[in-house]
């Protein structure tokens, strides 16, 4: 499978190699397509699944909005894993569950961004749930870039 997401990458690249270096690039598909495939499990869920009612457990009732994006979360972590160790920082020195610690310290704090900015969006704001998640992605996923490349899964030319 590895090997046929990176050929089927560099088969892409060719007509961008002059605006990108092939990490970078890796990094906007496998993150946009994962991003993407959050935002459509996010709709989903939220407009289809839960038909935007409030999800009651036994120990707390959750907004459907936040209800979705747990949902499309559990999915698309290890995806996002996968990609970002196997495919787009495949040159990092340190070792699987180091990178694994990181990369769940990372999505940890993403998670609590994503969280704080949907709600700023949607209740304070009063912005469209689906909106606010698109919002929110496009600062997160900035922030996630700049950590990924610099902490999570350093190369050993960085120190």
């Amino acid at each position: 499978m590895k090997k046929f997401i990176i050929d089927v990458l560099d088969y892409f690249y060719a007509p961008v190699r002059k605006l990108l270096d092939k990490q970078t690039f890796h990094y906007i598909v496998c993150g946009g397509g994962n991003t993407l495939l959050d935002i459509v499990i996010y709709f989903i869920t939220y407009n289809f699944v839960l038909k935007k009612q409030i999800v009651h457990t036994p120990l707390v009732s959750i907004s459907p909005y936040t209800a979705a994006f747990i949902i499309s979360f559990l999915i698309t972590f290890p995806i996002g894993f996968y990609l970002m160790r196997n495919i787009v920082f495949s040159g990092s020195h340190l070792r699987g569950r180091i990178q694994l610690l990181r990369y769940f310290m990372l999505v940890i704090i993403c998670v609590l961004l994503n969280y704080l900015f949907i709600k700023l969006f949607v209740e304070q704001f009063q912005m469209y749930p689906t909106i606010a998640k698109i919002l929110t992605t496009v600062i997160v996923i900035s922030f996630s870039y700049l950590t990924q490349r610099h902490f999570t899964f350093k190369s050993k030319k960085e120190e």
